[in-house]
């Protein structure tokens, strides 16, 4: 995922904004380590001198300054021209994006109360900021007047696309509503910012406070030692010595849910996952969901759109409901299919053990891994301990990026960071120039937000002569200390996976910061990480990093080809589960203010059922109470932009084997066509431009076997 707790300024507005230094920061900023750029290499974060009371202030002077720029911009008596008014704008606000930016990575990777108080604070104040620029009549009226006679500026080609999303922008913000209607939009902006952030906030305070606690270390059976051991500390740590607590990620599956023998305590797991955001209490979205989606639903017809996902779906490469709809809906009742077929082979291990009962969703992971047991002659644990993370990080991600591209990696250890667990490496180009600066935050923390996701601290730009800092965040579970960090096949690929975003941050060559890196359509911007993935299982690739972390020994050839052969396996399932929630997504969103119902709960399960994916054993990948995805404002109306990147990756990845796969001139190519042009011309353009011809949809049905083979 790419910057989804990102509330940066440039996501948020839509501008982009210069790292470099404002000439005079105001004196309340004397000694503030926010008021002028870095002095560490490419302006990298002095995480060490940021305090949580540096960033009100610099918030707020921040914001005046871009005001004051804009001011400029708006009232200059010259007639507008692309540099006084759009590159102006480009280079605008250098303090506010470099607060924000910080901010923004910092409060979702290493949260407190001071800091959530202050995202609470200015959520509603920056999406006033946002309105004061783009609903501006007299800076609208100088980029009109330009976009107007676009044709005539002989602009290059990526000044030109500059101009036309800057217009496109202005005008999805409500830059053509009369007064009246721009009063009121920004009202309900300032509605849904206040309301995305509760919501944010509540799912990780909900997800903390869901934590399953259990009594005896015979109920968690199944579980190794170490991660024994790690429950029955973080248990202590909550003051409930002796007893033993099983943390939540943010999916409604759980990762313990595969191994836990108890079926009691599965079900219990299973329960407390679904269960969040409406158990009352103070925690609970219920209420907050339903004004999210009424308050959106208003923000799309005062826009003159049907609903907010047609709203939405207009700048993507979907660009409608309907496009939408139609993928989603094709592929929904052969998912459930296999889904059905796969839960008859659970239940028929379970009736073959005299069970007595119907597999339930709390059992599906753990029958899974026994029906892949009997069915490949392995379960997941035979992976993990050649799963080693600094192995899979360095000899895998890297050793990949460096046969494909050339570039090279060095840890350094002089740079501050905000967490001891957090790595930092320099990375070079092949020619041996520094590239970028690389930041690996891979351990959960209960004031981190759930899930993997990649941000920009800066953003590489040769307006503004900077050079990407890039973040990959996962969240795996820590380990005691002296105990080896062992990942899952999942969180295997979700680490190449976040670095295929990293490598789109950092291969990043554009002029304008607006189209920096991952600044792209949110239903594109999975895919080049999406195709990243597969180095994890290439031959070489895998050769080289999964090597058992006692003995070294390399993975044994008929494991890997278990793996390989397995692949297929459990796709109803995964296709089903990111279904329901993409349905979800698109169902709340394609609603208007008259339609908004009065029970979540209720609504939901009318959904699923009238979406043909009401299937009890599979429940959604998010339930609508914490769905972050949706209702925190990253990918609300377009979930569904995974499976829409995914055709393009599935396509993608016949292109490489087509090729040779691990090929220098492949990486190069794919690099030159795709990954450094970032935002710089339309999304289809650019894939077009690599693969030769638009994507096809054959390779991504066989990859979900979903082609009736």
């Amino acid at each position: 995922m790419s910057r989804p707790q990102m509330l940066v300024v440039a996501a948020a507005l839509g501008l982009a904004f210069s790292q470099t230094v404002l000439a005079a920061p105001a004196a309340a900023l004397a000694g503030n380590p926010l008021a002028t750029a870095s002095t560490l290499p490419f302006h990298y974060p002095a995480f060490d001198k940021i305090k949580d009371e540096h960033f009100l202030p610099a918030y707020a002077e921040g914001m005046r300054q871009q005001l004051k720029e804009i001011d400029v911009i708006a009232n200059n008596k010259k007639p507008a021209t692309f540099d006084n008014t759009i590159v102006a704008m480009e280079k605008s606000g250098a303090l506010l994006t470099r607060v924000q930016t910080t901010f923004g990575n910092l409060q979702g990777a290493n949260t407190n109360d001071k800091l959530d108080a202050i995202d609470s604070e200015m959520s509603p104040k920056l999406a006033a900021h946002g309105d004061a620029i783009y609903l501006n009549p007299k800076l609208y009226a100088r980029v009109k007047a330009l976009y107007d006679k676009r044709d005539s500026l002989k602009l290059d080609a990526e000044s030109k696309h500059l101009l036309e999303r800057y217009h496109t922008d202005f005008v999805r913000a409500g830059a053509k509503l009369s007064a009246a209607d721009k009063e009121k939009l920004k009202a309900i902006n300032g509605v849904i910012a206040t309301l995305q952030t509760t919501f944010t906030q509540n799912v990780l305070k909900e997800t903390n406070a869901s934590a399953l606690v259990v009594d005896t270390r015979e109920e968690l059976a199944g579980m190794s030692d170490a991660e024994i051991d790690a429950a029955a500390a973080a248990a202590k740590a909550k003051g409930k010595d002796g007893k033993f607590l099983v943390a939540l990620v943010n999916t409604s599956g759980q990762p313990p849910l595969a191994v836990l023998k108890n079926r009691a305590v599965r079900s219990r797991l299973m329960a407390v996952s679904l269960a969040r955001g409406a158990n009352g209490g103070e925690f609970d979205n219920r209420q907050v969901v339903l004004k999210i989606a009424k308050a959106r639903a208003e923000k799309a017809t005062l826009l003159g759109y049907e609903n907010y996902a047609a709203y939405s779906l207009e700048d993507q490469t979907a660009h409608d409901t309907g496009a939408v709809n139609k993928l989603l809906g094709e592929l929904a009742k052969p998912a459930v299919n296999n889904a059905r077929k796969e839960a008859a082979d659970l239940q028929a291990v379970v009736d073959a053990d005299k069970g007595g009962f119907k597999i339930e969703a709390g059992d599906w992971a753990y029958y899974t891994d026994k029906v892949r047991a009997q069915r490949f002659a392995f379960d997941e644990n035979q992976l993990k301990p050649y799963f080693e993370l600094d192995n899979v990080l360095i000899n895998g991600v890297f050793y990949a990026a460096t046969k494909l591209y050339g570039i090279t990696f060095k840890e350094r250890k002089d740079l501050p960071v905000y967490n001891p667990d957090v790595r930092v490496f320099d990375v070079f180009d092949a020619d041996g120039k520094q590239l970028a600066i690389f930041i690996a935050d891979m351990y959960a923390r209960s004031n981190k937000q759930g899930g993997a996701w990649m941000n920009e601290y800066i953003s590489q730009s040769t307006l503004l002569g900077t050079k990407s800092v890039v973040a990959n965040h996962l969240n795996i579970p820590k380990p005691p200390a002296g105990e080896p960090t062992l990942l899952t096949y999942d969180e295997v690929k979700t680490a190449f996976h976040e670095f295929g975003h990293a490598l789109h941050g950092m291969f990043s060559n554009v002029k304008y910061p607006r189209f920096s890196g991952t600044s792209v359509p949110r239903d594109f911007v999975e895919y080049p990480s999406q195709v990243n993935e597969m180095w994890a299982v290439w031959p070489e690739v895998l050769a080289n990093y999964a090597k058992h972390y006692k003995t070294g020994a390399p993975m044994p050839k008929e494991l890997l080809d278990k793996v390989i052969a397995s692949k297929k396996f459990n796709q109803g399932f995964m296709t089903t589960e990111y279904l329901a929630a993409s349905l979800l997504d698109q169902r709340w969103h394609q609603l208007t203010p008259a339609q908004i119902p009065t029970d979540v709960l209720a609504f939901e399960a009318q959904s699923l059922k009238d979406m043909g994916v009401d299937f009890a054993p599979v429940p959604p990948r998010y339930r609508t109470t914490y769905f972050s995805h949706s209702f925190s404002g990253g990918y609300s109306a377009g979930y569904y932009a995974y499976l829409w990147s995914e055709k393009l990756d599935a396509d993608t990845v016949e292109w490489f084997k087509e090729k040779g796969g691990l090929k220098r001139e492949n990486g190069d190519w794919f690099r030159a066509k795709l990954l450094s042009r970032g935002g710089t011309d339309d999304a289809m353009n650019l894939f077009h431009n690599f693969r030769g011809r638009d994507p096809v949809i054959e390779p991504l049905l066989e990859r979900r076997g979903l082609t009736g083979k």
